[in-house]
């Protein structure tokens, strides 16, 4: 009788049985990694037989420790697009069908160019950008709804706005826009930074969908400018699909209770460092609901390398944002970022290593000399300049240089850039969706915006400007996440200051866009600026001045940082300035005499091209 009751149960699994999901969905004809290994997850799949049409060549199948996963790797490396099927037979009797198709990859997609210091990144926040299409400001699927009221709920900021307002960012002089990301994030309460995915192959519903997305790459490249997709290698959020069901145990890192990452990344190259830290460190969660993805086991690692290919080739990107990249096993994450750069080898990925010293950060910048003393090399091409942001947050607010402050601050970082194998490489910004606003930093001192945008538009690296700031919008992130992540005024039906538009800007927006444009538009043919050399000079009396050059042109900063009119001689520039007799300042197209001296109103920059 048992056995009748267990047979029953079986068959009756067998006859209900379905395949849920299919990870990647599609892959693609002539790719470096063509071993594809596909998730199928449906109840019990694992109990099944599986087999290809079309000849397609099945070369591994792993069954993991819960029945509803089956991982099927097949051969595409000699194989066209095509359409294909799997079958799934229990007992020589099919049961279940799954369509699957190779396709074609857009035309020389393997040599595709990322973004590179030629480009001025923006950076937005797409749920308090615009909201381009009322009708997916909640979904039935899923939880948090629309409530703009709520400081940190959902706004309904989407896809369909950023489209709508690329001309804008354009304008901006940015040529190349980042959302933070834009995957499905269905936790209850504040998903609308959405770094808790919940599924990583589905745009938020709330957002648009798949194709919203290709779209604004596509109308983006219509505008010859690039898409940056915000990835997340380290965790998930707690209502993934997966997370809920886990493949295996060790998907996530897991101890016997619950263990919050350290945020001590220095242990990854401490050479004092204990064991115990570096777990705590690297296994350890970033908060309750992100379970920390474990990069050590093959199965998560190849999944999270063939999602980042597949949204590249699906959705036509331009590069890769990735957060808390040091958090992830160093190891696992060097391996996922050398797999990404093998497909397109002029692809670029820069990574948020939020570390205190240059030697800290240059450590994960791809050939680093000092990551070799440990015979380690995370493959990364670029990183964010972490140390330029705290300068550039404290610089205009010390009225005297002395040994390291003011704008010494600025000559004592780049000091340091012999550290970094590839200084033009490096992501430099003065703010982002994690910290205080500039503007609120300084007060909404327009002068203070305009030199901390200066050293940003002309030193070595890719300039990343935050959305808002270059209309005025300040923050304190002491209030709350929301309060540096305020909505853009005139992105809601219904506002009553649209600064999208020239004439719906007040007169205070219009100095601080009005600068921003003309600033960053100057900067996209400065190619002594995008890859030429740099020579600094000292700092005196808090006057910072230094000089970018190539073989054509040289261009000439000055900034006084003091809160008095100067008049500084030129003598000590000579071998810069070299027969130079004058030069055009950028922004308000003077000519200035460089032959003798040059006076500097206070709280100011000029920017020379020298003649």
């Amino acid at each position: 009788m048992k056995k009748l009751i267990v047979f029953l149960l079986f068959m009756t699994s067998i006859a209900n049985a379905q395949i849920e999901k299919v990870e990647p969905p599609c892959w693609y004809a002539g790719m470096q990694h063509s071993a594809v290994q596909i998730l199928f997850y449906g109840k019990d799949i694992n109990q099944y037989q599986v087999s290809a049409s079309n000849n397609i060549a099945i070369t591994d199948i792993k069954k993991t420790e819960n029945p509803n996963y089956l991982f099927v790797t097949i051969d595409t490396k000699q194989v066209a697009a095509t359409d294909f099927v799997f079958t799934f037979k229990q007992k020589g009797k099919k049961t279940l069908q799954q369509p699957y198709s190779l396709k074609n990859r857009k035309a020389q997609s393997a040599e595709r160019k990322g973004f590179d210091s030629s480009d001025v990144m923006y950076l937005l926040m797409p749920d308090r950008f615009a909201n381009g299409n009322k009708n997916n400001d909640s979904t039935s699927d899923t939880k948090e709804k629309y409530n703009r009221e709520l400081p940190g709920g959902r706004h309904g900021g989407d896809i369909e706005g950023i489209i709508k307002n690329l001309d804008y960012i354009a304008a901006t002089g940015a040529t190349t826009v980042w959302s933070t990301p834009l995957c499905e994030d269905n936790d209850a309460k504040f998903s609308y930074h959405t770094y808790g995915q919940s599924d990583v192959y589905k745009i938020d519903p709330r957002y648009g969908t798949n194709q919203d997305y290709a779209r604004l790459a596509a109308e983006l490249h219509k505008r010859k400018m690039k898409l940056v997709m915000d990835y997340v290698t380290n965790h998930w959020g707690i209502e993934h699909w997966m997370i809920k069901d886990l493949p295996t145990k060790d998907w996530i890192n897991q101890f016997e209770k619950y263990t919050q990452t350290n945020h001590k990344r220095t242990v990854i190259h401490d050479i004092n460092a204990s064991e115990i830290d570096k777990k705590v460190a690297i296994d350890g969660w970033f908060v309750p609901s992100m379970p920390d993805l474990n990069l050590k086991n093959p199965l998560t690692l190849n999944y999270l390398i063939q999602n980042a290919i597949w949204w590249i080739e699906f959705a036509d990107l331009d590069g890769l944002r990735v957060d808390t990249y040091n958090y992830s096993d160093p190891a696992g994450i060097a391996t996922w970022t050398k797999a990404i750069t093998n497909e397109y080898p002029n692809f670029n990925i820069v990574g948020e290593v939020w570390m205190q010293s240059q030697a800290q950060m240059a450590f994960w910048q791809k050939d680093s000399k000092i990551a070799a003393i440990q015979n380690y090399d995370s493959n990364l091409p670029s990183v964010m300049d972490f140390t330029l942001y705290e300068a550039t947050t404290k610089a205009f607010n010390e009225d005297d240089t002395g040994w390291d402050k003011g704008v010494m601050r600025f000559y004592d970082n780049f000091a340091n850039d012999f550290l970094y194998p590839n200084p033009n490489n490096i992501l430099v910004f003065a703010e982002n969706h994690d910290t205080n606003r500039i503007n609120e930093t300084y007060k909404n001192d327009l002068r203070k915006y305009k030199m901390a945008m200066s050293i940003l538009a002309t030193v070595r690296g890719i300039p990343q400007i935050y959305y808002g700031s270059e209309i005025g919008m300040a923050g304190n992130k002491d209030k709350g996440d929301a309060a540096i992540r305020q909505d853009f005024p005139g992105g809601w039906e219904g506002d009553t200051n649209n600064a999208f538009t020239n004439a719906g800007r007040t007169a205070e927006q219009k100095q601080y866009f009005d600068f921003t444009a003309k600033l960053f538009n100057w900067r996209k043919t400065q190619t002594a600026i995008h890859t030429g050399n740099m020579t600094h000079y000292i700092p005196e009396n808090n006057i910072y001045v230094y000089f970018r050059y190539n073989a054509d042109d040289t261009v000439m900063v000055l900034m006084n940082n003091s809160n008095d009119k100067k008049t500084i001689g030129t003598d000590r520039f000579k071998e810069n300035i070299k027969n130079f007799k004058s030069g055009k300042e950028v922004i308000t197209e003077q000519t200035f005499d460089i032959t003798k001296e040059v006076t500097l109103e206070p709280k100011s920059v000029l920017i020379l091209e020298l003649r």
